[in-house]
C-alpha cells in the first residue's frame, strides 16, 4: 500500500521572497487594501486598524526587526526544502487555494483535484509599470526563465478523486487549465519555486476554496478531507512514498498572533477539536488559508511533529503583514 511519509506546512506570502527593505513599502500599500479584517473577522479600513493598534507595535517596524524576521523565514523555507529533498518522495500532494487565478465566480468548486499530465508554471508576470517591490517578489511564485512544465501524478490524482467520491465527497475534477489563466496559481507556484526547487517530484494539486464565500468548506470538513486523502493513498497498490504540504496562511493581511498561536499549538499536539472549533469568522481573507493546514493535519495524524516555527512578520503600524508558519511532520 502507499504511505504518507511526510507532512509540511508553509506560508507563501510575497514577503517571503521580497528583500526586507521592501516590507515597509508593502505596508504603505495596505492603506488601500480592501481585504483587511480585524481579529474578530470584522472588515476594517487601514485607518480603523491604525486607531486600534497598540503603540508597542512600533518596535516591530524597525529595519533590524524586519531583517531578523526575514532571516527566520528563510531558515524555515530552507528547512522545509531540505526535508522534502531528503524524503525520497514518489509524489507530493499540494493543498492550496485559488484566488481568482484558475477559478472565477462563474464556477468556483469547494474542492478540486487536478489530474492533467502536467502543470505549467509561467514566466514572471511583471511589466515596466509593475512596482519595484512586486517585481522583487515575483520570482518566489513564477519562473523568471519562462514557462516550466511540472509533471503531475495523474494516476494517483484520479485514484484520490474516485476514492473521495466513494466517501461521499463531491470533488470537482480538472485535467487542463482555463484559457484565461494558462498556468498554475501562486499557492502552487510557491511550492515548486521555493520548496521543491530543482527537485523533480510528480505532484497532485488539490485546490480548497478557503477564500471565497459562500462555499468555503467547514474546518471539520477540511480535517476529514485530509483523513480521507490519507486513506486513499493507503489504498494505492504498490509502496508509493507520498508527501503532503499545506500552502498558505497563517493570518493575513492583518497579523493575528492569537489565532496563529491556537493553530500552531493544535497542530503540534494533533488536537483535532482545537483545530476544527476555531471561530470561522476569524478565518477569512488570507487567514482562511489555515484551512489548508487543517486538511494537512488530517492527512498526517499518524505522523509525529518534528519541527515548527512561527514568525509574525509585521509591515505597518496598523498591524498588517503576515503570520508566517512553517512545520514538518514525519
Amino acid at each position: 500500500m502507499g504511505q504518507i511519509v511526510l507532512g509540511m506546512g508553509s506560508s507563501h506570502s510575497p514577503q517571503l521572497s521580497t528583500p526586507s527593505e521592501y516590507w515597509k513599502v508593502y505596508g504603505e500599500g495596505d492603506v488601500n487594501n480592501r481585504g483587511l479584517v480585524d481579529n474578530t473577522g470584522t472588515p476594517r479600513t487601514f485607518e480603523e486598524l491604525l486607531e486600534m493598534a497598540p503603540a508597542s507595535l512600533a518596535q516591530e517596524l524597525t529595519q533590524e526587526k524586519f531583517d531578523q524576521r526575514a532571516d527566520a523565514n528563510q531558515a524555515g523555507i530552507a528547512r522545509l526544502s531540505d526535508a522534502q529533498a531528503a524524503a525520497n518522495l514518489d509524489a507530493l500532494i499540494i493543498l492550496g487555494d485559488d484566488q481568482e487565478e484558475m477559478h472565477l465566480d462563474d464556477n468556483r468548486p469547494a474542492i478540486m483535484v487536478y489530474s492533467g499530465q502536467e502543470l505549467v508554471n509561467g514566466g514572471v508576470k511583471v511589466s515596466d509599470s509593475t512596482p519595484e517591490f512586486r517585481k522583487a517578489a515575483a520570482w518566489g511564485w513564477f519562473n523568471p526563465d519562462g514557462d516550466t512544465a511540472h509533471p503531475i501524478a495523474s494516476d494517483i490524482g484520479m485514484h484520490i478523486i474516485e476514492y473521495l467520491n466513494d466517501q461521499e465527497f463531491d470533488v470537482a475534477h480538472s485535467n487542463r487549465v482555463p484559457a484565461h489563466h494558462p498556468t498554475m496559481g501562486h499557492a502552487f507556484g510557491y511550492v515548486y519555486r521555493r520548496i521543491m526547487g530543482d527537485t523533480i517530484v510528480p505532484t497532485i494539486p488539490i485546490m480548497v476554496n478557503t477564500y471565497y464565500p459562500p462555499n468555503q468548506p467547514t474546518l471539520n470538513r477540511c480535517y476529514e478531507l485530509g483523513r480521507q486523502i490519507r486513506a486513499a493513498v493507503e489504498a494505492l497498490p504498490g509502496d508509493a512514498r507520498v508527501g503532503v504540504i499545506a500552502s498558505g496562511g497563517l493570518s493575513h493581511f492583518v497579523v493575528d498572533e492569537e489565532i496563529d498561536g491556537i493553530t500552531m499549538k493544535a497542530l503540534r499536539k494533533k488536537d483535532r477539536e482545537a483545530l476544527t472549533s476555531m471561530p470561522r469568522e476569524r478565518l477569512n481573507s488570507g487567514t482562511s488559508e489555515i484551512r489548508n493546514w487543517i486538511a494537512m493535519a488530517g492527512a498526517t495524524e499518524h505522523l509525529d511533529h518534528e519541527w515548527s516555527d512561527y514568525v509574525p512578520s509585521y509591515r505597518s503600524k496598523a498591524g498588517t503583514g503576515c503570520g508566517m508558519g512553517f512545520g514538518i511532520w514525519s
